[in-house]
């Protein structure tokens, strides 16, 4: 199995760093939860961390991105939907992302897993051009699946896989 150089599974102490980068006006918008106050979020990092499979990637002693592995039961086992997945927004451009997706799908092959599924909002330009050019390819769409808090309308979302196989 490779050796990661780049994840670690997170910790309790690195809650305000993944709630900063979370509530980041430029990344709450395509995450799970409507911006929320460092308490207000502790019930949701508890439960990133008690999945066991919550990573955070730390550069210059920060965590500057995260990301969840759900790795799928039975007859899907060789599948993981990676979710909760940002960067912080100073790290654009740096190749942070890029680095961290390869490293995630370089051990979860290593792992056996041979699909990698994902999902982002039909408005997330950037994020689709990313996964495109990582491999990715768009199986579908799920129509009015998103909601922010504020905004009148209901947003699609597509569902994207990797076959590693």
């Amino acid at each position: 199995m490779p050796n990661p150089t780049l994840r670690r599974l997170a910790t309790p102490d690195d809650m305000q760093a993944v709630h900063t980068i979370y509530m980041h006006p430029e990344v709450v918008p395509y995450l799970g939860i409507d911006p929320v106050s460092l308490d207000g979020f502790a019930p949701y990092f508890a439960g990133l961390l008690a999945s066991g499979s919550f990573f955070v990637v730390p550069r210059e002693g920060a965590v500057r991105g995260f990301y969840r592995e759900n790795r799928q039961p039975n007859r899907s086992s060789h599948v993981v939907i990676l979710t909760t997945l940002a960067i912080a927004p100073s790290e654009k451009g740096s190749g942070l992302a890029t680095a961290m997706i390869e490293e995630a799908i370089e051990l979860m092959r290593a792992q056996g897993v041979l699909r990698v599924e994902l999902t982002l909002e039909a408005d997330n330009r950037r994020a689709l051009a990313f996964y495109r050019r990582l491999g990715f390819e768009q199986e579908g769409r799920l129509k009015k699946a998103y909601k922010r808090a504020g905004e009148p309308d209901y947003l699609d979302e597509l569902v994207m896989a990797r076959w590693l196989g």
